[in-house]
């Protein structure tokens, strides 16, 4: 319907609703009941019910809490506002004992609350301008932030959902994405999150908050959990007097001395091809050595010799190992390099801690099951370099490539 001035007329019920929010704020901002409902246009009652929360469903006056104004049965008993949360009786005594300069403790002791409930409440649900606490809007308020769903965080943040993604994009966890977003931007609280509502935006169906085929850029590809499952004990390999990890110094144990290193294999698919790994456990720098064929005990070694001998003598100091038949040359590559060769114990890869993280890192771009031989000495250097990029928890957040950068200066 529309006045001859062309100006559009609301409805009855959209009329109203437009009224009771123009009382609500006349209220909370202070005036009187009668003057507010005069300046509106309506009845002094429904003003009354109004700031009291009453809402009419059918002929009958309901409270904010779900019980009926005139003593009968409930409104919908099975949304009863459960007694952990505070009712509306309470916040009326919580706002009559306030504004008698009652303490918030005084207050909880007369409730047979926690004086923190109650300092919460004043501070959460008190008015935003003025600074007044009534308990008929404090119960809006607290009734609305209990509305189920909610929007995501991510969701409503442009900014942060659109950095998130480009971290995932670059395959960062989303811990580093977390931790990476309080470095820079340690001001503006909006931007925090932490990584479970990351992982809860790609894995929670229909919210929308991230784009669901970045789940593929999780380190499992998965977009759920599984249980760890205990591996299959080996038997020692290694039986020609080789250095034990308990023979290590205690040098190496402590992280303190750069140029210890530890390496692995991670293996293709029928056991056809091969990547070897090493990890400079003070860093965490990662190298990749190319492994053009059968991943020999030959081959191996003179890969392994041509890697470090790339690198600055301080920084190849030690090698750690499992007791994997690759490394049945050992004592060649010890010759060739001055770098001692440790072998963790049968079945124990937790030994090799930093080197074990990194190959399931790695696993991202060389998934199981498949040829590893197709990767060129080229790619492997490109892979290296952006996993050295990426900021590590056990590094307070810094990158292995800064670290050694620091190193090296």
């Amino acid at each position: 319907m529309t006045e001859s001035s062309g100006r559009r007329v609301l409805s009855g019920a959209r009329r109203l609703s437009s009224r009771r929010g123009e009382y609500l704020v006349l209220v909370e901002a202070g005036m009187a009941n009668a003057q507010a409902c005069a300046v509106v246009g309506i009845n002094v009652r429904t003003g009354r019910d109004w700031a009291r929360g009453i809402k009419m469903r059918g002929n009958r006056r309901f409270l904010p809490d779900g019980r009926a104004v005139d003593g009968g049965e409930p409104y919908r008993k099975d949304r009863e506002i459960s007694p952990r949360f505070l009712s509306i009786a309470e916040r009326i005594t919580i706002a009559d004992l306030h504004r008698a300069g009652r303490s918030a403790r005084a207050i909880a002791r007369e409730l047979g609350r926690s004086p923190s409930t109650v300092t919460r409440e004043i501070a959460r649900n008190r008015h935003p301008g003025y600074g007044g606490y009534g308990p008929y809007a404090a119960h809006r308020r607290a009734a609305d932030r209990r509305a189920r769903p909610k929007p995501g965080k991510i969701a409503s943040n442009p900014l942060l959902r659109d950095f998130i993604q480009a971290q995932l994009e670059l395959c960062w966890s989303p811990e580093q994405i977390a931790r990476r977003l309080r470095r820079e931007f340690p001001d503006q609280p909006e931007l925090h999150v932490v990584h479970e509502t990351i992982y809860q935006a790609l894995y929670v169906q229909g919210r929308g908050e991230l784009r669901r085929e970045l789940a593929r850029s999780l380190r499992t590809g998965r977009a759920r959990r599984r249980p760890q499952r205990r591996p299959d004990q080996r038997r020692p390999r290694i039986t020609d007097g080789a250095l034990m990890i308990s023979e290590r110094p205690a040098a190496i144990e402590d992280r303190a001395v750069p140029g210890h290193w530890e390496g692995d294999l991670i293996i293709g698919k029928n056991h056809g091809s091969a990547i070897g790994t090493l990890v400079e456990r003070h860093t965490r720098y990662v190298l990749l050595v190319h492994l053009p064929g059968r991943y020999t005990a030959e081959l191996v070694r003179d890969q392994l010799i041509a890697t470090m001998r790339t690198l600055p003598t301080h920084l190849r100091r030690s090698l750690t190992w499992d007791q994997g038949s690759e490394m049945a040359l050992h004592r060649e590559f010890s010759i060739a390099t001055d770098v001692e060769v440790y072998f963790c114990d049968p079945g124990s890869p937790w030994q090799r801690g930093s080197n074990e993280n990194t190959n399931g890192l790695l696993r991202q771009y060389f998934p199981k099951g498949t040829d590893l031989s197709v990767h060129s000495p080229e790619h492997l250097a490109a892979v290296a370099v952006q996993l050295n990029g990426r900021p590590r928890k056990t590094l307070d957040w810094d990158t292995p490539a800064e670290r050694l950068a620091a190193l090296l200066n």
